[in-house]
């Protein structure tokens, strides 16, 4: 293995103006797709060297996809039709505004203009023991330690003889009532109903417990009145426990607690509550709020000409968004693409064009025949109709030919079968820490 002080950027030297992005998600990836090479040399920079569609990534955990089905390599995306671009898969580590240069672990490099899309990550809000035991659902590998998880509880529940801790392998507790954990918990109720039965014929799976826990008083809070009332009575139907106006207090990786004293025994804690934005360090403190860097009106971040945010990580504040936009991928992929456009304008020395975000609406999937729809002129669709919208939004908008067709594969199949067709445990996922109800884990991974 090379160490770090042995490597370099090995970006070629250019008299164009260089752009380089922090990020290869939407508003990233999107950018980069809209900016010509003629115009610009464009450096990428990533920790993970794929795009992902991260809508569709609990179908990830609970073993409905596999992984390369909703994630595209980003220089298969950026071949040869694209002149001069440059990614390289490696952490950033600071950005020096005065000297305007991109710190990385393997050196820096000056930049004429700067877009920070770095998306967000997950949300703790400061509790440690949460942060340590619970399974996050923001990357692949995250959804892959969660699949793992699921599977293996499975299995020992499948032979455990104390009901206690049976029971604790079964009780599934999703915190965090917005679109990933409605429709996480409505993917689990299906595989309870439809798959785990046939898997195991001698288990009970009525005993198996999904509860979805949310700190507000309906699920999902960005959407409507109207479909977060459907949503909820949707998930009772298929027998998930809801629990709205509840906080988690603590997690020792046994017993959940909630504010209030409430428990829950459970192994299996999906956190799902809250993100916040994947700041870098160097830009000024007022540059930044909750997390999320201010931008204008064009992406600009507040105090700097040449540096940009665009996506989850900007906050533009407007009157109809005093928060800025909402957390989805349609604001970064219209201010990927926008701002191609203003650099093209920029270099051109010709008046930049202020972003304004078109809303299309907000989906949420909740099983078959099950699903929610904001759209605009203040349309809310719900069933069948939303059911099949939400399909055809994700097929349209995952990236590469061949994951739009085996997506839309496997989900046909399963139409027809009920079956989740990858429930393989490939990379079992083994806690580092001793914590009580994992012992079985280890003594059957030392058979091996």
């Amino acid at each position: 293995m090379l160490q770090i002080n042995e490597l370099s950027l090995n970006i070629p030297d250019t008299t164009k103006p260089r752009v380089v992005i922090i990020g290869g998600g939407f508003g990233g990836a999107n950018l980069a797709r809209n900016l010509s090479g003629r115009d610009f040399q464009i450096v990428m920079f990533d920790r993970q060297n794929y795009h992902g569609f991260w809508p569709l990534l609990y179908q990830v955990a609970t073993a409905g996809l596999e992984p390369d089905a909703i994630a595209e390599p980003l220089r298969k995306m950026f071949d040869e039709d694209y002149e001069d671009f440059h990614f390289r898969q490696v952490k950033v580590t600071g950005i020096n505004p005065a000297a305007k240069t991109v710190s990385t672990l393997v050196g820096d490099l000056p930049y004429d203009f700067l877009v920070i899309a770095t998306g967000t990550k997950s949300n703790y809000f400061g509790n440690e023991q949460i942060k340590k035991y619970s399974f996050p659902l923001k990357q692949i590998p995250d959804a892959l330690n969660l699949r793992s998880q699921l599977l293996q509880s499975f299995e020992q529940a499948n032979m455990i003889k104390d009901p206690e801790v049976r029971q604790s392998l079964l009780n599934i507790v999703i915190v965090g009532g917005g679109p990933t954990g409605v429709e996480l918990a409505g993917a689990l109720a299906e595989m309870r109903k439809h798959v785990l039965p046939g898997d195991y014929p001698g288990m009970d799976f009525s005993k198996m417990n999904i509860y979805l826990v949310e700190g507000m008083d309906r699920v999902l809070p960005p959407m409507s009145p109207e479909s977060s009332e459907k949503t909820r009575r949707y998930l009772e139907e298929v027998g998930i426990i809801v629990k709205l106006n509840t906080l988690v207090e603590s997690y020792d990786g046994q017993t959940v607690t909630f504010k209030g004293g409430e428990q829950i025994k459970t192994q299996t804690l999906i956190w799902a509550a809250g993100v916040s934005g994947a700041q870098i360090q160097g830009l000024p403190p007022e540059s930044s709020e909750r997390g999320r860097y201010l931008v204008n009106k064009f992406n600009q971040v507040l105090g700097f000409n040449d540096v940009f945010a665009i996506g989850d990580i900007a906050a533009m504040k407007t009157e109809k968004w005093p928060k800025g936009h909402p957390g989805v991928a349609q604001p970064a992929i219209q201010q990927g693409k926008h701002l191609a456009k203003n650099l093209k304008r920029l270099v051109r020395r010709e008046p930049l064009e202020p972003f304004e975000y078109y809303d299309k609406g907000s989906l949420a999937i909740i099983g078959r025949n099950r699903a929610v729809a904001d759209l605009p002129k203040n349309m809310h669709l719900s069933g069948f109709i939303a059911w099949m919208a939400w399909l055809f939004v994700h097929i349209y908008y995952l990236i590469g030919f061949r994951n739009k067709v085996v997506v839309l594969a496997n989900w046909v199949y399963k139409f027809f079968t009920y079956e989740n067709s990858t429930r393989l445990i490939i990379r079992p996922f083994l806690r580092k820490e001793d914590i009580a109800g994992q012992e079985f884990v280890r003594k059957q991974a030392d058979l091996d």
